[in-house]
């Protein structure tokens, strides 16, 4: 295979399996880090599950089943090494399931250009409609077009 469409090849290869136990892909990577080719799979709990948090032994569990399947069907042209993990607790915010999974958290938003004079702010997530995300902070609210966000994730708070 010239080139690897890793989220496409890993929900064929594993959707089902991930289905049955409870988990989805979260997102993935797959790309050159100094000599090394890296393929980074990261998993996450369904909005409707009991629980919010991936486990070590779940992502272990996908691990074994991941690296047999990829062996069998041979689609990466190189040597790669293959990650596991969860989305973590400062997970970013990718899909537009996660804006509303995550609605009413705080989050840490980064942008390109400033706005308003600072490019980082940390807010009340309100939601994402029609390419805007919904914020909320200590000037109120607050509507940031996703294409002027360079990275939105969870805050984590101490």
């Amino acid at each position: 295979m010239a080139r690897f469409d890793a989220e496409n090849e890993l929900q064929r290869l594993i959707g089902d399996f991930l289905k049955e136990h409870h988990l989805e892909i979260h997102h993935t990577e797959f790309k050159k880090e100094g000599p090394e080719w890296k393929l980074k799979v990261f998993l996450d709990k369904p909005m409707d599950a009991a629980e919010e948090y991936v486990s070590i032994d779940e992502c272990e569990e996908v691990t074994r089943y991941l690296s047999d399947r990829l062996d069998e069907e041979d689609l990466i042209d190189r040597a790669y090494t293959l990650e596991v993990s969860s989305p973590g607790l400062d997970r970013e915010l990718i899909k537009p399931e996660d804006f509303v999974r995550f609605a009413g958290r705080l989050v840490d938003v980064k942008l390109f250009r400033p706005l308003d004079g600072r490019k980082e702010r940390t807010a009340e997530l309100i939601g994402l409609e029609d390419g805007i995300i919904r914020l909320k902070d200590e000037d109120g609210e607050l509507e940031i077009p996703r294409d002027k966000v360079s990275k939105i994730q969870l805050a984590i708070i101490f």
